[in-house]
Parts: structure tokens; C-alpha cells; sequence
């Protein structure tokens, strides 16, 4: 259950709000020198479309919309809570996204989009903050569904503060890298926020989808990072991130997943619990 206490939490997310807009506020982005190219990209004929990076969201969404309607998920039955909660947090990412390409932190290679912008955005883009969540909410409740068991929870509090202490280490002895720091930074305020604030933990649940996640995450943002293509579909200012990919894909892209999938998550089990404490009177 959500604490009474709702005054310290608006404090506590408006401090985090205030910190990271200023750091985005005062930190200048060299522009013009997004990697276009990496070493030896391995790509498939396929691939080479203006449509690339909408089938991507077809082959996101269109799977998950069908086995929706599976009788032990019945995650159609959740679309209520769910819907609004990627609306929420979307919002907020949807603003980082479109500031962050502003200031020439990323941007979209347009060999792979069809040229359809948004505040900078690309139309593709925009979907990727519905369809992505959409699958990746539908494996958490596959999980909680098909395997009742839930092997972190023992561990949850130390996994907790270990996960903690990392992204605030990463946070800033990255400080200069503003993707990398307010990836981490954000990661580990939200992690803090649910030590502090949210009693019925989700997190051990969470950690273990976002594990399996993971198997997805790896093709399709490989796809999107150049893992496949000529040239990556989204490209990064190499001053901004860390520099380390797992095949093609940056480390901090993980941790940008790990905040928004968890944002996602928390927005849609603090809809849960309402809908059901209404219910019970």
C-alpha cells in the first residue's frame, strides 16, 4: 500500500525533478559529431528501409496484442491500468527524448525512418514509448502468471541498495556525460523513491522481468544501434555516453531501460492497487 505521506513524496520527486533539469539546463552538448558509422557492421539486404524502424514496432506489438487475450494472463483485462501509465511516464520521457535530440545528445538516422517528425521527434519514435512498454509489461505479468515463485525476493533489498550505490557511482564519475549520468541518476532516485515510500515491493518481480527482457531488448535495440544495418537507426554523441556496447547497443541504453520500464511498472501497480482498494469498498 502507498503511504499517507503524499507531502514528503512530492517534495522528494520535485528535488529529483529540479536537480536533473538544471544539469540539463546548464550542461553544453557539442553538436555534429553523432556516430553514423561503427566498425564493422554486419547488415542483412532486408534491413535497408525507410520502414525499418516502424516494422520494428509491428513485430513489437502486433505478437503481444494477440496473446493478450491468453486465459491465464488475461493482460487485456489490465489494458485499463496499463494505458494510462505508459501515458504518464511517456510524457515525461517523451520530453527527454525531445530535448536530448535537441541539443545533439542523439538523434535518428533517416535512412531508416519515413521522415514523418514530431518536435524532432520521428513518428516511429513516438510509438516506441507504447509499444515497447506494452511488451515488456505483458512479460512481467507472464511471469507473475506462469511462475508463481519469485526467485529474487529474498535478495530484493540487497539487490535494492547494491543497484543503488551503482548508478550513483556511475552517476557521477560520469558526470560530464549527460545521457550516461541522467540514466543512472534517475535510476537510482526512483530505486531510493520505492526504499522510501512504497511498501508492497514489486521490485524482486520487476528485477526478474526486466532480466528476461533483456532477450528482446537485444535484438530489436540491435537492430536500432547498427548491430544489423549499414548504419545505426539512432545515433549517439560519443562525448555524451559511456562508449561501452554490448554488440551494438550502448550500456547506458540498459540503464535508460531500467528507469523507464521501472517508471512504467510503478505508475501501473500504484493503478492496480487503487482499482482494487476501491473495489474491496
Amino acid at each position: 500500500m502507498f503511504p499517507e505521506k503524499t507531502s514528503w513524496k512530492f517534495i522528494f520527486i520535485f528535488l529529483v525533478f529540479s536537480f536533473i533539469g538544471s544539469v540539463w539546463n546548464i550542461h553544453e552538448v557539442t553538436k555534429g559529431i553523432l556516430q553514423t558509422k561503427l566498425p564493422n557492421p554486419t547488415s542483412y539486404a532486408f534491413l535497408e528501409t525507410h520502414f525499418l524502424y516502424f516494422y520494428l514496432h509491428v513485430f513489437t506489438f502486433v505478437p503481444v496484442f494477440l496473446l493478450s487475450f491468453d486465459k491465464k494472463v488475461a493482460f487485456y483485462k489490465k489494458w485499463k491500468q496499463l494505458f494510462p501509465a505508459i501515458f504518464l511516464v511517456g510524457a515525461f520521457f517523451i520530453f527527454w527524448d525531445v530535448i536530448f535530440t535537441a541539443k545533439g545528445v542523439w538523434g535518428f538516422n533517416d535512412t531508416y525512418i519515413t521522415g514523418i517528425r514530431i518536435f524532432h521527434l520521428p513518428i516511429e519514435e513516438w510509438l516506441f514509448f507504447l509499444t515497447v512498454p506494452f511488451a515488456c509489461v505483458f512479460i512481467y505479468e507472464c511471469l507473475i502468471a506462469y511462475f508463481p515463485n519469485d526467485i529474487f525476493k529474498a535478495i530484493e533489498k540487497g539487490l535494492t541498495t547494491l543497484l543503488i550505490i551503482g548508478f550513483l557511482f556511475i552517476a557521477f564519475m560520469n558526470w560530464e556525460r549527460l545521457y550516461t549520468f541522467s540514466a543512472a541518476f534517475l535510476s537510482a532516485m526512483l530505486l531510493i523513491y520505492h526504499y522510501l515510500f512504497i511498501s508492497t515491493s514489486f521490485l524482486s518481480r520487476y528485477y526478474g522481468a526486466f532480466l528476461v527482457s533483456l532477450i528482446p531488448f537485444l535484438l530489436l535495440n540491435g537492430v536500432l544501434t547498427g548491430g544489423f544495418t549499414n548504419e545505426p537507426v539512432v545515433v549517439y554523441n560519443p562525448e555524451e555516453f559511456l562508449g561501452i556496447r554490448c554488440i551494438s547497443v550502448p550500456l547506458d541504453d540498459f540503464i535508460y531501460s531500467f528507469v523507464y520500464l521501472l517508471s512504467v511498472v510503478s505508475v501501473y501497480e500504484g493503478f492496480k492497487i487503487h482499482v482494487e482498494f476501491n473495489q474491496k469498498n
